[in-house]
């Protein structure tokens, strides 16, 4: 895992900023980025997988409950760069405390250490939660003790709120529109790490189906936008 100490943040903004909008995109596709790699799936349940019903609408023409008007209305104003302390899900009892991640060697999103079944990473090569873009932050499904801080996951539904506490005393509330789930040959980066011209956020954790030889088969993706600051 590659994690970025807190005095590090500051560059790896300045190197952020100095992309592309799509840099983040162009290198996790190109890094062949596709499935958090944490879990261990050694236990007789499987955590929770997303509801067809709680795919997100990808119609482009605007209806009567999520048109442009509805969208911009709930929208909140972008907030500036913070580092990010914690990140509450009430809806699947997550409080849990926020730790830096950055790409592996490999190419890979960094994950937190597998030992802290309660420690959720934000990938600071992305925006950060409540900036104008899309955030990115990971967390285990499980490990050999247990289920961890994201195995409830796919559970989510739409509406349900995600609360990320900042470093800067701010708190950005994220409304989430959508929770699927993606093999890794098929994850469709550009969808899942675009911007969508908005802050958003993605919550991701490992899913789908399991083997002892490859780990899981996928990944479950929360789409969430802002809908509040506090």
């Amino acid at each position: 895992m590659s994690a970025f100490r807190l005095s590090e943040l500051a560059e790896e903004e300045e190197r952020r900023r100095k992309r592309a909008p799509w840099g983040v995109t162009a290198l996790l596709l190109l890094s062949g980025l596709a499935l958090i790699r944490n879990g261990s799936g050694e236990f007789d349940v499987g955590p929770p997988q997303p509801a067809s019903a709680a795919a997100p609408d990808t119609r482009t023409a605007p209806d009567t409950r999520t048109g442009a008007a509805t969208l911009a209305a709930a929208a909140a104003a972008p907030l500036g760069f913070s580092a990010v302390d914690r990140v509450r899900i009430p809806a699947i009892q997550v409080n849990a405390p926020v730790t830096p991640v950055g790409l592996n060697p490999d190419g890979w999103i960094g994950a937190p250490p597998p030992e802290d079944r309660n420690l959720a990473g934000w990938f600071t090569g992305a925006v950060s939660p409540g900036e104008n873009g899309t955030a990115v932050v990971v967390g285990h499904v499980d490990n050999k003790q247990g289920p961890a801080v994201f195995y409830g996951l796919g559970a989510l539904k739409k509406g349900d709120r995600i609360a990320v506490l900042r470093k800067d005393g701010k708190t950005a509330v994220f409304e989430t529109y959508g929770v699927e789930l993606f093999s890794k040959n098929g994850f469709p980066g550009a969808r899942v790490y675009g911007s969508k011209g908005r802050p958003e956020l993605r919550v991701i954790t490992c899913g789908g189906g399991f083997s002892r030889q490859n780990g899981y088969d996928g990944n479950v993706v929360v789409f969430a936008r802002l809908v509040a600051v506090s």
